[in-house]
């Protein structure tokens, strides 16, 4: 890349870094290109995508983001580095990250901005067994209604009792 068009591709990844509900760093070392093109098909599918940065650009993209720098230190930025990044939920990437790494063992979770906070790599592993946002919602939703559900049972069945006494008495005049 020349000057223009790294300035370009750091202006580019601020303004994905800004708009990003989940951003997860991870070291690729290991993933052979077929493995790259299988978990950035897999990524797509749940609406994010891979990219392998230079670790002086994601810094500069960082900076100019304003989002945590802890993603940026020279601790988690040793070796090669790509970005997982998605606009949509923010725990259906990591999801697929894990799964993909429990298979081929690689590629590793670094760290993570998952809705603007910092994460670590054993919180990023902990959000990756979550159910989606959409299961939750609805394990919700079930807990609130069930005990309205039971309550409308009790009282169709003491209903149906008073309509069985008044018919049995109905038979007896």
């Amino acid at each position: 890349m020349n000057k223009t068009e790294k300035s370009l591709f750091v202006t580019n990844l601020t303004e994905e870094l800004k708009g990003a509900n989940s951003v997860v760093l991870v070291n690729p070392s290991g993933l052979t290109v077929k493995m790259q093109q299988d978990l950035k098909k897999r990524l797509k599918e749940a609406g994010a995508r891979m990219e392998i940065v230079k670790n002086t650009l994601f810094k500069l993209a960082v900076k100019d983001s304003k989002v945590d720098e802890n993603v940026a230190t020279d601790t988690v930025l040793t070796g090669p580095v790509a970005l997982v990044i998605t606009e949509s939920d923010p725990i259906a990437p990591l999801q697929i990250l894990a799964k993909f790494a429990k298979e081929f063992e690689v590629p590793q979770l670094k760290v993570g901005l998952v809705e603007g906070k910092f994460q670590d790599s054993p919180s990023l592993i902990k959000l990756s067994t979550l159910p989606s946002k959409e299961i939750l919602y609805a394990q919700v939703v079930g807990g609130v209604s069930a005990p309205l559900y039971g309550l409308v049972g009790t009282l169709q069945g003491n209903l149906q009792k008073l309509l069985y006494i008044l018919d049995q008495a109905s038979k007896k005049s």
